[in-house]
């Protein structure tokens, strides 16, 4: 059997769908082919379980077109599976060349009128439940048995000095949104009360954010890795981690699925549906809001340092420093 996967984006949402998709492959033995959108094919061709990605020209779609849906017609698919519920992701599963009777299942959470395009829509919405579960109901409408989720992946290896410091703990300090980013300052405080290497990671526009951490703890405390890997890379690092002390962002996701345990802190997004995924994760939260408003920018800046240090010397399974 030949399935066709269809999730474009973005970086966390590629790792909610790892497990369905692995158990997909195992229920039917299956061949899987993943359309994702360019930047993040070297990463989809890190999933042990895709045979092929193809790669969807986001930027320039026009002038690539042509290209585009040859390389998606190249095979026919028995069953087209869209996780991303927009219109785009409807229509290229439609471009897509299928089998007779093949099927197009739509997700729960589908909008911008997508649900017109699929044999059917899987599972009623429920967003009240992790993004993760949501992508399970693909499973559970084909009536093929549950497991617990695995996310098959084969990161790199890598040759960082810093990682053969133990314990190796990574700090992911920056996101995307403001409201989701706890002081740097606080990771500044955190550090100084870990016994461990501290390495700190991050896209390049982060690098601000992450030389003031660097500079702020003692010399030869840390290893400022941020804008200096690549995105496989940075998945090599974190498979590495003793621990990952991170916000809400991609590569709190990309820690979760690679087995690091994570302690995650969270300001107005919802860690029910968007926290690292597994019991040997944290999450340390404050605020109760569920969405994002004014008044809950600061809200991050409630989760207090002491219970960070704390929860990280739990987790870590030794004694903090100075407390």
């Amino acid at each position: 059997m030949r399935i066709l996967i269809v999730k474009t984006s973005s970086l966390g949402d590629l790792f909610h769908a790892l497990p369905a998709v692995h158990l997909l492959k195992t229920a039917y033995d299956a061949e899987i082919d993943w359309v994702v959108n360019t930047q993040y094919v070297g990463l989809a061709e890190c999933f042990s379980d895709v045979r092929k990605v193809i790669a969807f020209p986001r930027s320039g779609l026009l002038p690539n077109l042509g290209t585009f849906k040859a390389a998606l017609q190249q095979e026919t698919y028995d069953l087209v599976v869209d996780l991303q519920g927009l219109m785009k992701s409807a229509l290229i599963c439609r471009m897509a060349k299928r089998s007779k009777g093949a099927k197009i299942l739509g997700p729960s959470f589908q909008r911008e009128g997508a649900r017109f395009f699929y044999s059917a829509v899987v599972g009623k919405k429920n967003k009240n439940r992790h993004a993760v579960d949501e992508n399970l109901d693909v499973l559970r409408y084909l009536e093929k048995p549950d497991a617990p989720a695995e996310f098959p992946i084969r990161f790199p290896a890598v040759d960082f000095q810093c990682l053969e410091k133990k314990p190796a703990v990574v700090f992911a300090p920056c996101s995307r949104h403001e409201a989701k980013n706890w002081p740097w300052k606080r990771f500044v405080e955190l550090g100084e009360h870990l016994d461990c290497q501290i390495i700190l990671v991050g896209a390049p526009d982060d690098a601000e954010t992450c030389r003031k951490i660097e500079d702020g703890l003692p010399e030869g405390a840390c290893t400022n890795l941020c804008g200096k890997t690549s995105l496989l890379e940075l998945g090599g690092v974190l498979q590495r981690a003793d621990l990952v002390v991170t916000v809400d962002s991609g590569p709190m996701h990309m820690a979760s699925a690679a087995g690091a345990p994570c302690l995650a802190i969270f300001g107005p997004t919802d860690p029910t549906r968007v926290g690292p995924y597994g019991d040997q994760h944290r999450v340390l939260r404050v605020s109760d809001v569920r969405s994002y408003s004014k008044q809950d920018l600061d809200s991050i800046k409630m989760v207090q340092t002491i219970d960070v240090i704390k929860t990280a010397g739990e987790m870590l399974n030794h004694e903090t420093v100075g407390l």
